[in-house]
C-alpha cells in the first residue's frame, strides 16, 4: 500500500496512479486477442472460434460477432463467449483498425470513460 493513498478508495487511487482496474486489463487482453484471431495474426489456430453474424442492418461496427446462448452459467465465462458482448458495442473505426497497433490506440480512446 502506498502511503498517501491509505484513505482513497480503490478507483480514486487507480486514478491517481494513472493505472487501469484489473476488470480492464482483463478486456483489453481479450479484445487485443479477439481483433489478432480475427485479423488473421492466429487464422489457422483460430478457425471457427468466432462465427460471423450476417446482417445489413447494424449498429456500431459492420463486424458483428454471434453471440451464443448456452444452457449452462459456466459458458459464461469462456473466453469466445466473455468477448462477443464487448467486441459487437466496439465503434466501426476501432474494428476496422489496419495494425494491431492502431487497434490499440483506438480501443484506449474507446475504453477511456472505464475505470
Amino acid at each position: 500500500m502506498i502511503r498517501r493513498l491509505e484513505h482513497l478508495s480503490y478507483e480514486d487511487g487507480l486514478r491517481e496512479l494513472s493505472l487501469f482496474s484489473l476488470e480492464k486489463r482483463r478486456l483489453l487482453g481479450d479484445l487485443i486477442t479477439a481483433f489478432q484471431y480475427l485479423k488473421e495474426a492466429y487464422r489457422k489456430d483460430g478457425e471457427g472460434l468466432f462465427v460471423r453474424e450476417h446482417s445489413d442492418r447494424m449498429r456500431y461496427n459492420g463486424f458483428k460477432l454471434k453471440e451464443g446462448r448456452f444452457r449452462l452459467d459456466i459458458r459464461k465465462h469462456f473466453f469466445t463467449v466473455r468477448v462477443v458482448r464487448h467486441w459487437n458495442t466496439l465503434p466501426r473505426e476501432v474494428v476496422d483498425a489496419p495494425s494491431l497497433e492502431v487497434f490499440k490506440t483506438r480501443l484506449d480512446g474507446a475504453l477511456s470513460n472505464l475505470v
